[in-house]
């Protein structure tokens, strides 16, 4: 076998772990769920072919309007908070000299995401609530109203934001803070010998390296944000009247409280494709900002 042959063959071996669990988990999900489209299925009678049934169904769900527009107001909320707040803490943490000191941030922003998002959402419940949260409570402290944080539709995508926010920020923080650490240091110190600012440097030399960080975790915080479940599910359960109730959590609702697989899989399946037109859109576009080191 010549060696070009032999290459491909261990390459092929690198790559079928991965090849076989995207095909396991993604790939043979996917499909399952493409099937259950076309069929009624409530899990205890076997599954019957409707044909297009569900997608007509789906064209014709008055709730999904408001469903969708939920989403993308998550998505709207979420990203820029997520990706402006991570790349701050992680600029300010790179700064500190400390090596100790570095390690003590990097351990408080990123804790909240290891623990589990059900045992801090009943904390967060009570801390929003309108007659006993200890943030109207602060509010009053200054003379402010109290607000209704869980009841209110038009806050209640704050009050989302908010925990959303703390709970996850360390995701882009840490993926932003090893981009930052990743630039060669002699690069700064050549622009401080040209007498290059600390603005001059942020926006010449940390930002342009930093983008294919910001890519990822642009594609990545979008795909969250669009998917968002844990966060509504568990601080307003989708309320009031559907004010935040997101596809995911409507997905949930057909597939396991009305046991209607096969019109759960006509939504996800929606899903997927909004999610695969974005990712594909960024890709394209990303030609014009990211900076790779071989550029």
């Amino acid at each position: 076998m010549h060696s070009k042959g032999r290459n491909t063959v261990v390459g092929f071996l690198f790559l079928l772990p991965a090849i076989l669990t995207f095909g396991l988990f993604i790939g043979e999900p996917l499909i399952h769920a493409l099937i259950l489209s076309f069929t009624e299925y409530n899990v205890i009678t076997p599954a019957k072919l409707i044909g297009w049934d569900n997608f007509k169904q789906f064209l014709n769900d008055d709730r999904l309007g408001l469903i969708y527009w939920n989403t993308f107001k998550f998505l709207i909320i979420l990203v820029p908070m997520h990706m402006i707040a991570g790349l701050l803490l992680a600029l300010g943490v790179s700064r500190i000299l400390s090596n100790k000191w570095k390690y003590f941030y990097r351990t408080i922003f990123y804790f909240p995401v290891l623990v589990t998002t059900a045992s801090v959402a009943i904390a967060w419940q009570f801390m929003f609530d309108f007659d006993f949260g200890v943030l109207n409570y602060l509010l009053g402290l200054m003379g402010i109203n109290p607000v209704e944080w869980l009841t209110s539709p038009s806050w209640v995508y704050v009050s989302v934001a908010i925990f959303s926010l703390w709970k996850f920020v360390g995701n882009s923080f840490l993926f932003y803070l090893i981009g930052i650490q990743n630039i060669p240091k002699t690069l700064y110190e050549a622009a401080e010998i040209d007498g290059a600012s600390s603005f001059q440097r942020l926006f010449k030399i940390t930002l342009p390296l930093l983008t294919p960080t910001i890519f990822f975790v642009l594609i990545t915080t979008m795909i969250g944000a669009i998917q968002i479940f844990d966060e509504p599910y568990l601080i307003t359960n989708g309320g009031p009247l559907d004010a935040s109730r997101t596809i995911s959590l409507y997905i949930y609702e057909l597939a396991f409280q009305n046991h209607t697989m096969g019109y759960a899989s006509t939504v996800a399946l929606s899903l997927f494709v909004i999610i695969l037109i974005i990712t594909i859109i960024q890709f394209k576009m990303s030609n014009r900002w990211v900076h790779y080191e071989q550029d």
